[in-house]
């Protein structure tokens, strides 16, 4: 993509983490929101006239484009080897202070997958109306519907949002701290640690895409889930592996990396009630790149020793 330059350039800048943010939302996939910004990138630079608003124009291209991406990807999800979840996306570059709590709770795992249960056109009315704010006109002019169509596909969105939308702990530090508990306890293989921090019905579910080692089936219940997390402890320090803190997806999290510092896994964390309620871990490689050299998780896993990791 051009760096920024001349004043049609940098507008487009200026709009780039818009754009970014409103495509991970629809697509739950930092690669194919990259790819959408970058078609969107291309159609602003090749287009000959100069719209009234830039961002409108901007904003509706790249949720255009989404939403196309969207219907094909949901065909390949159905076909998808085991549980799909999200891209981890460590850093959400749109910052408004308005709308900082519903852009954070918008782009945590738990969200997107609720997303995941929307029409493709439910779900871009849903992000543009309810996440960013836009007004139905601006709304109707992105995804080519009427005020009273897009005013009906948001009540229906917003019926199927309100049923299941994650309520997480308010206070910031306590869930940073209750995760640097959890994650302490989790390397030193301390199961009555773990049994403090979980939830009754807590629930560990993996994504490795059939690419990447992973436990048969997600866990649930804090006897089950402590268990098999205190089983994995043992081989992952047998490949010096490090757990790097840090938020995935706007919740406490990390970065399971090997010795070498190359990612195994990104894990999310879902606290409520000041217990761990969801453990959410993606191992597949072809959803990590982004976030750095990739391990070889089936040589980590012959290295330690184990037939099943998490």
């Amino acid at each position: 993509m051009t760096p920024p330059g001349s004043s049609r350039t940098e507008e487009f800048w200026e709009l780039r983490p818009l754009l970014f943010t409103i495509a991970y939302r629809l697509l739950g996939s930092v690669g194919e929101a990259e790819d959408a910004v970058q078609e969107t990138w291309l159609r602003w630079a090749a287009s000959t006239t100069r719209p009234v608003s830039a961002k409108a124009f901007l904003s509706a291209v790249v949720t255009r484009i989404s939403i196309d991406v969207l219907r094909s990807a949901r065909m390949r999800r159905e076909e998808y080897v085991g549980p799909w979840l999200p891209e981890p996306l460590l850093t959400d570059p749109y910052e408004d202070p308005e709308r900082s709590a519903e852009l954070a709770d918008s782009v945590s795992m738990a969200a997107l997958l609720l997303l995941e249960r929307l029409s493709p056109l439910e779900r871009a009315v849903f992000v543009l109306r309810e996440v960013f704010a836009f007004d139905f006109g601006e709304v109707a002019s992105t995804v080519g519907r009427s005020e009273e169509a897009c005013r009906q596909l948001a009540v229906r969105a917003r019926r199927h949002m309100d049923g299941g939308r994650p309520r997480f702990e308010a206070d910031r530090r306590e869930r940073e701290a209750l995760a640097g508990r959890f994650f302490d306890a989790f390397k030193e293989g301390d199961v009555d640690g773990l049994r403090e921090l979980l939830a009754a019905d807590v629930t560990i579910v993996g994504d490795a895409g059939g690419k990447a080692p992973q436990a048969s089936k997600a866990a649930v219940g804090v006897e089950n889930v402590a268990r098999l997390l205190v089983a994995f402890t043992p081989p992952f320090a047998r490949i010096a592996g490090v757990v790097d803190r840090c938020e995935v997806n706007g919740q406490p999290g990390a970065i399971l990396r090997d010795r070498e510092g190359k990612v195994l896994s990104a894990w999310a964390l879902d606290v409520l009630g000041g217990r761990i309620q969801t453990i959410r871990t993606v191992t597949n490689p072809d959803k990590l790149g982004h976030l750095g050299p990739v391990a070889d998780a089936w040589a980590a896993l012959r290295e330690a020793g184990r037939p099943r990791g998490v």
